[in-house]
């Protein structure tokens, strides 16, 4: 996302969660550890996309048979949010209700040649921006095809994946649904989402391993080198290192792709734990970006980020997620945040209910901004230094 975008209360998150702990324990399916991981949600459920701890998809996808081709599998979503807002950038920002998804999948998942493409359009809030309209939304970052890719899969431990792919980067991903919470939060502004380029994948006992060349942040230039290593220490506990960085120099800046960060560096550290009902996953964040007089960086400048995301599970139909998140930034003469130097910290609660493949779940957030730049924080005049919002999302998984 660009630079206007970006925007602990661990004790307090801690306190929430653990109230709601102490209701019940029942036991829980594991969690996703990181970005490429994912949560079965039944004997044919499917890998892609990859869902959190919090929404479950479709246990029995609609599939048909189409002989030598095999098996193909459509499953989608349809979902709409509503949100109200303090420190908004205009009158209209105040109160707003859209689609938040309107998609469908279409995938072949065995054989040696496999592919995937999502559709449709969909919304992207996240804590600290502006929230746009979808089709806005949509026209303005992935287009109406996202993600779309061929698999080729020779055995059960390796393949390739070619096309538009879902991100190596962060514990987050792309669109609502797949989330703990309904927005995504601060480390997320950071991070790529979804790049074109050519993926390896290899599994051998506990170690997972994904390389990518890809084009960063959707700059159409292929010259970033991504990877992610998992490492399943035991059932409960699964630790990840994930790394991506331009080694080339590339002058493209659009609404998704931020000419700094396209051309820098980002580090991710992610631990994730699952005990009875509950599932934490902590993470570490740090990134770079050059200096580049030519391309308007007069300086190098970093970020640090810090993140805990977790859920407890009260039964089979309802859940309660959290979230708690700071970051800074470094630099003297760019703006990676709310201005130079800049600082914020954001906490979410986000309980859910599912039934079956309809859900609706509620959300409250607050973003503050600890040291920030008039001009570039929140409100009418972007000179307030914090935010809430009030959300809820509802819909269906087919």
């Amino acid at each position: 996302m660009n630079a206007r975008k970006f925007a602990c209360l661990t004790g307090a998150a801690g306190l929430a969660l653990a109230a709601a702990g102490a209701a019940r324990a029942e036991d829980t399916p594991p969690a996703a550890a990181a970005a490429p991981a994912t949560a079965p949600a039944g004997p044919t459920a499917l890998s892609s996309p990859a869902m959190s701890a919090s929404l479950s998809s479709n246990a029995d996808p609609l599939n048909m048979d189409w002989g030598p081709l095999g098996k193909i599998y459509v499953s989608g979503q349809l979902s709409a949010f509503g949100a109200a807002q303090t420190a908004a950038g205009s009158d209209s920002q105040k109160r707003k209700g859209d689609i938040s998804n309107a998609q469908l999948e279409i995938q072949k998942t065995d054989g040696v040649f496999q592919f995937y493409v999502q559709a449709g359009i969909y919304d992207l809030p996240s804590l600290g921006a502006p929230i746009a309209t979808s089709d806005r939304l949509t026209e303005s970052t992935y287009r109406y095809v996202p993600v779309a890719y061929i698999k080729i899969a020779p055995n059960s431990a390796f393949n390739v994946e070619v096309g538009e792919l879902p991100t190596l980067i962060g514990a987050e991903y792309t669109f609502s649904y797949q989330n703990l919470n309904i927005e995504r939060g601060l480390l997320w502004n950071q991070e790529p989402a979804i790049s074109r380029g050519v993926q390896a994948n290899y599994t051998q006992g506990p170690l997972a391993l994904s390389v990518s060349i890809n084009d960063g942040y959707f700059s159409e230039h292929y010259s970033t080198l991504s990877g992610l290593a998992t490492y399943t220490l035991s059932p409960k506990d699964t630790l990840a290192v994930a790394a991506s960085g331009n080694f080339d120099k590339t002058s493209r800046s659009t609404f998704v792709t931020p000419i700094a960060q396209n051309n820098g560096t980002i580090w991710n550290i992610l631990y994730t734990h699952t005990e009875g009902n509950w599932m934490i996953n902590p993470y570490l964040q740090y990134s770079t970006t050059p200096k580049d007089v030519a391309f308007g960086l007069p300086s190098s400048a970093s970020t640090f980020g810090a993140a805990v995301l977790a859920k407890y599970q009260f039964n089979t139909l309802f859940n309660l997620a959290g979230r708690v998140e700071y970051t800074s930034s470094s630099g003297s003469d760019v703006s990676l945040l709310y201005g130079t130097k800049s600082d914020a910290w954001s906490f979410t609660l986000t309980p859910t209910l599912q039934f079956k493949t309809y859900f609706v779940r509620g959300e409250f957030s607050y973003t503050k901004i600890d040291s920030g730049t008039p001009g570039l924080e929140f409100g009418k005049f972007a000179n307030k230094d914090e935010q809430s919002r009030a959300m809820i999302e509802t819909g269906v998984l087919f």
